[in-house]
């Protein structure tokens, strides 16, 4: 079995532009994550592990191997996983995985879909909180409008906690997500303050898109043009908009309750 013991190997720099920079996990179509529960998760997102790097001293070779039998395994010391290691809590245990296509036409969606569409996302832990919000309501997919950041951002595989292996993921322009709704006939829910009417009085028990926006900015006019019905969250404070996050998940649990979840 091989063995580094060196920060200075060509692999691991590799591996640390796989963490640092969108740009080489776009060229190799793989990146890096960490933690025995946000491999496993992944695995069983049907995520293909090419290499697993272990530190014996926390992660034995036999759990290493038991949790990515067909992957690569290496054994590397304190110094490498240190250098390598985004978090400090990690179970002495990394890998290299391949990416998936996040292309529209890949979704497999039901008769029925329900669909949250967020546009131009840029914190990560948003995005990471909206893909939780997504798995927990097991919703059809989740797509990024516009997208701000790589999706393999270690940030973004972080603050979701594994979900953004759970989720069905799709990006696009704003025009072309418009168009591929449309010709799925999926109803666009638009959550905004202009033109709206209360999102509890809507139906959202056919195929269904709820969109949001960013807290700063919200939704451009080509959502609020596009939309079947603008909705709105009614304030009852000072604020006139919440955390993204948090209003996606107002959303899409009133989708959940009206289909019975």
């Amino acid at each position: 079995m091989k063995q580094i013991s060196s920060v200075q190997n060509p692999f691991v720099k590799s591996l640390v532009l796989l963490q640092e920079k969108a740009k080489a996990r776009k060229q190799t179509g793989t990146f890096l994550m960490e933690g025995q529960r946000e491999i496993s998760i992944a695995i069983k997102g049907g995520y293909q592990i090419e290499t697993v790097l272990f530190l014996p001293e926390i992660c034995t070779e036999k759990q290493a191997s038991q949790l990515a039998p067909t992957a690569e395994l290496i054994e590397i010391n304190k110094e490498v996983f240190q250098k390598l290691a985004y978090r400090d809590t990690t179970e002495g245990i990394l890998a290299v995985a391949k990416t998936k296509s996040t292309l529209l036409s890949d979704l497999q969606l039901s008769e029925n879909p329900l669909i949250l569409v967020a546009e131009a996302p840029e914190k990560p832990g948003n995005i990471g909180a909206l893909l939780r919000t997504a798995d927990a309501a097991h919703l059809d997919a989740v797509i990024i409008a516009n997208p701000k950041s790589d999706l393999y951002n270690p940030n973004i595989v972080r603050s979701s906690v594994g979900c953004l292996f759970t989720n069905q993921i799709a990006t696009g322009t704003t025009a072309e997500i418009i168009a591929f709704l449309k010709e799925k006939n999926i109803a666009i829910y638009c959550a905004t303050l202009q033109n709206s009417n209360g999102y509890h009085l809507e139906n959202y028990t056919t195929p269904t898109a709820l969109v949001v926006g960013t807290e700063a900015t919200g939704l451009t006019q080509e959502w609020r043009d596009a939309a079947t019905q603008n909705i709105i969250i009614p304030m009852q404070g000072e604020i006139d908009s919440m955390n993204v996050s948090v209003a996606a998940a107002i959303l899409i649990f009133e989708a959940k309750r009206q289909r019975g979840f």
